[in-house]
């Protein structure tokens, strides 16, 4: 039995006669930038979140980019972030101008370790971007302290987190505003790219949608360089659909990661969830010390793995400049050991046990 790693036609076969109807429902109208759709959703989404105001945008990378920007951050800033992530994190802080500066993660929750802030705060720094990574918030009230003790911004990155929470408050509502991605493998994700930035000050939301839509302030008034990065109504219509399957989605998600942190905590090691977490698993990431032998055996029982990520963001040629000797040593380790299991919601309980299985058995256990 092959169990792939994702199939996201389980979710689109199950909801097609709700997306039909929402495409429908655009292809009916004569708006296909912006309008009524794309703001029904935003308030939607905001309040998902539990925040004022959400401002849909082109994809993730740019919800960072304008979000820095709408704070007033670009050239000659620095941003704090981490080594462990995907480079859409630092390919959007450069975006906007600024210049990454790279801290470690913490060895139990792979997220940005608040102890490493101090020593990469400079006077050049004016944003920290945190990284809600595999599903799991960031330690965020700790950084949101070393943050106003230097007047420093902090954004979300919250692309793997959506319906994340720490201490009862979701992903979106816990830093000065944040950064979402509907790429459609996510937990939200949209048939296409698409993102959304989250905050609750107003001003920022303003700023943000004159950013997405070439600066303008009302029709032909630019009063800002912007661009253009707007989450279209076809996109933001199927959304919403899938927004109100999300936190049925993700409890899902975390009954079969609950699952696999029982049976495999003996073999590897398994992520940690810090208390207060409500942990969402975009992805089920175990760490072994012979990864790469662990997913051939996988491979070979047919069950379907991928690395996130493989390289630490300075270990790629292009981000080389970003390296910080001896001081990112735990990123760089996870890129050496961890692996990704299947996990979404759709999989079945026949194919949850048929991972841990292969698992067991690929580690000789």
């Amino acid at each position: 039995m092959t169990v792939t790693f994702l199939d996201l036609r389980r979710q689109h076969r199950a909801l097609r006669a709700e997306l039909d109807g929402a495409l429908a429902e655009v292809l009916d109208g004569d708006r296909f930038i912006g309008g009524a759709r794309v703001e029904a959703f935003e308030r939607e989404f905001a309040g998902f979140c539990g925040a004022r105001e959400a401002v849909g945008v082109a994809s993730g990378t740019d919800a960072i980019e304008l979000a820095l920007r709408a704070h007033g951050i670009g050239a000659g800033d620095e941003v704090i972030t981490v080594a462990n992530t995907c480079v859409p994190t630092v390919a959007g802080i450069e975006a906007a101008g600024a210049t990454p500066v790279l801290v470690d993660v913490d060895e139990r929750t792979y997220t940005l370790d608040p102890h490493e802030l101090a020593d990469a705060t400079t006077a050049r720094t004016k944003a920290i971007v945190p990284v809600h990574l595999y599903g799991q918030c960031a330690d965020v009230e700790s950084i949101s302290a070393h943050a106003r003790e230097h007047g420093l911004v902090v954004v979300e990155d919250a692309a793997q987190a959506h319906g994340a929470a720490r201490d009862g408050r979701r992903a979106g509502s816990l830093g000065d505003a944040a950064s979402f991605s509907f790429y459609p493998t996510k937990n939200l994700g949209a048939l296409g790219d698409g993102g959304a930035i989250v905050t609750d000050d107003p001003e920022v939301a303003a700023r943000a949608r004159e950013l997405r839509s070439f600066g303008e302030r009302g029709r032909g008034e630019a009063v800002r360089k912007g661009t253009n990065s707007r989450l279209d109504p076809l996109q933001a219509a199927l959304l919403s659909v899938k927004l109100g399957r999300l936190d049925e989605w993700n409890e899902r998600r975390r009954e079969i990661a609950q699952r696999y942190r029982l049976a495999l905590h003996d073999t590897v090691t398994v992520p940690e969830e810090s208390p207060g977490a409500y942990h969402v698993y975009h992805l089920f990431v175990i760490r072994f010390p012979r990864r790469d032998e662990l997913a051939r055996g996988l491979d070979e029982r047919g069950i379907g793995t991928l690395v996130h990520y493989p390289r630490a963001v300075h270990q790629h040629p292009a981000y080389a400049h970003l390296a910080r000797p001896g001081r990112l040593t735990r990123s760089e380790r996870l890129a050496a050991e961890v692996l990704s299991l299947p996990l979404y919601p759709e999989l079945s309980e026949h194919e949850a046990v048929r991972v841990v299985g292969a698992t067991l058995g690929a580690c000789g256990a």
